[in-house]
């Protein structure tokens, strides 16, 4: 903190400092982004127009709010962005466990310093980050974990049991003057959620019974998946009614929206390679989510997170950096026979309505890989355009390409296959103009040919058989 705030009680009333709830400073400070233009959450896409304008007007509203969507929706990343519409540093009665208004003390411990000594009690400051709190709800949490309990070893000590001496605080009092978040909310027990009443309407609490009420300057914030309301747990109705604001929140509206997404957040920096990502790669990828999350043979209930295509575009590009590794390539080109390797990342992040039979998952995985060759395919290409390829096939010649095969053999195996080859240049050309160096070339055209034979594969112009080290395509 800087070393020319107030020290004293004294010197803060002379700078002129005036308190304000904490819901009025965020209130402030949001009306002050919103006239600067600039955004309330930078780094988070596809909000802008939906989500945003919720959460800014329960801000404005001085509003509780209740983040309420499937997994991966970024409800927790929000949440601590909120953070930012605090002030960067808060004055505080020195020591003080509730960060205490030095104008307006709660704890006796400031009441006693503040009366004993005046203007010259002593004053320090918190930062924005010591304002913030969060609790994941589980099963165990109990209301001494939140509001607080009494000490029996202050009691021991000589303290009554009545007095405000005696008390632990719990989590909330702790981010007095703050903002405090509750992830998961229906995980909490009723009970607990019961507690939380007060807070949220009177905000004040009470220990065990006794006379000691702390009236707390809180923003609440919670998180729920609505899944929860009949499958592990529910909101109290009386709790779902003190919170101000429920904000909806929802996945990428659009495939691009998402692979601009699975862009900003997948690790795609891999040391000592070059990386070339094609469209349709990343089209794919983000094309099996969105299929997932209309699939009936997926629970919609709780839904696919974006971290599937987070996860799988990382894994493709690693088996892509894989065989250049294996082959002492330096350019790094996905290709479809990566795909398969999508497989684990996509592991537990849907789940499936029927029973589950062993590998079952990955058979599901498998067909909507399948069905988003199919779409993205149709978008860049047409079949009918590969006619004198297929009929090479028909002869009942046949193409073998693998996930580790170096980009030069596959070239000139499809080179076997009339229009193939330039078909694929043409692609890979077009979709990656900027690749200038030969063997850079040479990969995006092998991606573009295994591309191509899956998309006919799909279109069931081919057939395909998986074997070891790599895939058959036949008629």
């Amino acid at each position: 903190m800087a070393t020319d705030r107030p020290r004293t009680l004294g010197e803060l009333k002379a700078s002129g400092y005036r308190s304000e709830s904490v819901k009025d400073e965020m209130r402030r400070n949001l009306i002050a982004r919103i006239r600067a233009g600039k955004p309330l959450f930078p780094d988070i896409l596809g909000y802008e127009e939906t989500v945003v304008p919720q959460i800014q007007n329960a801000i404005l509203s001085r509003h509780d709010i209740l983040f309420l969507g499937l997994r991966g929706q970024a409800k927790t990343r929000m949440i601590r962005q909120l953070v930012h519409l605090l002030d960067d540093a808060l004055p505080i009665v020195e020591g003080s466990e509730i960060h205490d208004d030095p104008y307006a003390p709660l704890s006796k411990v400031a009441r006693d310093r503040v009366a004993s000594m005046g203007d010259e009690t002593p004053i320090a400051w918190v930062g924005r980050d010591q304002r913030y709190q969060e609790k994941l709800a589980t099963p165990d949490v109990t209301i001494a974990d939140l509001i607080g309990e009494v000490d029996m070893i202050k009691h021991a000590e000589g303290r009554h049991l009545s007095s405000e001496l005696t008390m632990h605080f719990g989590l909330i009092p702790r981010v007095n003057r703050g903002i405090f978040c509750i992830n998961e909310l229906p995980d909490l027990s009723p009970k607990i959620q019961v507690g939380l009443f007060n807070v949220l309407e009177e905000r004040d609490i009470q220990i065990r019974g006794y006379p000691i009420r702390l009236n707390l300057d809180l923003c609440m914030v919670f998180s729920a998946n609505p899944e929860d309301y009949t499958n592990r747990g529910r909101i109290v109705t009386p709790l779902k009614d003190r919170i101000g604001s429920v904000v909806r929140t929802h996945y990428p509206l659009t495939r691009e929206l998402g692979m601009a997404i699975n862009d900003q957040n997948a690790w795609l920096g891999r040391d000592g390679g070059r990386i070339a990502i094609p469209v349709y790669i990343k089209e794919v990828v983000e094309e099996m989510s969105r299929l997932a999350r209309s699939s009936s043979h997926v629970n919609q209930a709780s839904g696919v997170s974006v971290r599937m295509s987070i996860a799988n575009l990382e894994n493709v590009v690693s088996n892509a950096e894989r065989r250049a590794i294996l082959n002492a390539e330096r350019w790094i080109v996905p290709r479809v026979s990566d795909l398969t390797h999508a497989t684990p990342s996509s592991r537990g992040k849907l789940e499936l309505t029927m029973a589950e039979d062993e590998g079952h998952e990955d058979k599901m995985i498998g067909r909507l890989a399948a069905e988003a060759v199919k779409n993205v395919f149709d978008a860049h290409l047409d079949v009918k355009e590969f006619r004198a390829s297929v009929d090479y096939f028909e002869a009942g010649k046949g193409v073998e390409v693998g996930d580790t095969q170096p980009a030069r053999e596959v070239m000139e195996r499809v080179d076997r296959v009339p229009g193939l080859k330039k078909k694929a240049e043409e692609l890979s050309r077009k979709l990656l103009p900027d690749l200038a160096e030969a063997d850079a070339r040479e990969a995006a055209a092998a991606s573009a040919a295994e591309f191509i034979l899956e998309g006919l594969h799909v279109h069931n112009k081919l057939n395909k058989t998986a074997k070891a080290g790599g895939t058959s395509y036949r008629r």
